[in-house]
């Protein structure tokens, strides 16, 4: 029997489970606060516009913030996904090694990815995201062009702004996760 103070493999590998899981569960929070912030500024933005009368051009202002906030979502949510696969595929068969178990271990992190409506819930979760961080930049864009003064500098701000959305909503879709293993 390990001395309380010894160091042992075992140790370390729960020392790293429970640091990977307080990451993944500060990087939740964060992920699932940025839809909320992406909510507050498209109302913060198209309220402006409202105001400030025959201003389309601030609608230009959405599609900036959405690819600030849309990043961060997409690679803490990237973040969350790489530490869940990491203690499945790496660090549970390293701990029940060290335990001499033939039993998987730490199982919570492959029993929630097979639930029989995973599949749905993913797929109503990118509708969301791009809904989110792809449709309504898209919308404050279009309403511009149809409503907007438009100058050759606004247009190519806003052509700009189309294809940093594309990139973003299709970065969106390849890490959608929409498998089940």
């Amino acid at each position: 029997m390990a001395e309380p103070d010894e160091v042992t493999l075992g140790r370390v590998l729960l020392t790293e489970y429970e640091q990977l899981k307080a990451e993944q569960t500060g990087r939740i929070r964060l992920r699932d606060n940025l839809l909320y912030a992406m909510l507050a500024a498209t109302a913060a933005v198209i309220a402006s516009t409202m105001r400030a009368g025959d201003h389309a051009a601030l609608l230009l202002l959405l599609p900036p913030i959405t690819l600030l906030l849309g990043w961060t979502y997409l690679v803490n949510d990237e973040k969350i996904s790489a530490i869940g696969r990491h203690v499945r595929t790496t660090l549970a068969p390293r701990l029940a090694e060290v335990l001499d178990v033939d039993e998987e271990i730490l199982t919570w992190e492959s029993a929630h990815r097979d639930d029989r409506r995973r599949g749905s819930r993913k797929a109503l979760q990118l509708a969301v995201d791009l809904l989110a961080f792809a449709v309504s930049p898209l919308a404050a864009l279009t309403a511009f062009w149809v409503n907007g003064h438009l100058t050759w500098p606004l247009l190519a701000v806003s052509g700009a702004e189309t294809a940093a959305v594309g990139v973003l909503a299709w970065q969106i879709v390849v890490y959608a996760d929409l498998g089940r293993g």
